[in-house]
């Protein structure tokens, strides 16, 4: 069974309010799993597996795919972390500096599709 898709709407008015101080666990969920949505939809695959726990995990970009354990190429973010890249008020090299990202594997870098566009 296919998980649900999150509407549009939704996603984007979640987003909106995740990136406020006051933000809920509810809209920081949603937001986190509309954004995770967001980055298969521009990089669909199997190749790379991009977890922001404890609200998901996808796995995007073309290649070989990976189907047990622990992958190959694993990128690991906190929910607030995610947002920002994804928003694009924190960059992929400023993130990885601060040891904001944990990235493993030749393949775990997606500095290239960020910010997504939601």
């Amino acid at each position: 069974m296919a998980k649900p898709r999150i509407d549009m709407h939704r996603g984007r008015d979640a987003v909106r309010l995740a990136v406020l101080p006051d933000a809920s666990r509810d809209d920081t969920a949603t937001a986190v799993r509309y954004l995770l949505q967001c980055l298969v939809e521009k990089i669909p695959g199997h190749t790379v597996e991009v977890r922001v726990p404890p609200f998901g995990a996808v796995q995007c970009m073309e290649g070989a795919q990976h189907t047990r354990g622990t992958p190959p190429n694993v990128i690991e973010v906190d929910s607030l972390t995610w947002v920002a890249l994804a928003t694009g008020t924190l960059s992929w090299a400023d993130a990885l500096a601060d040891g904001r990202i944990h990235a493993s594997g030749t393949r775990a870098d997606i500095s290239h599709v960020l910010p997504l566009r939601f």
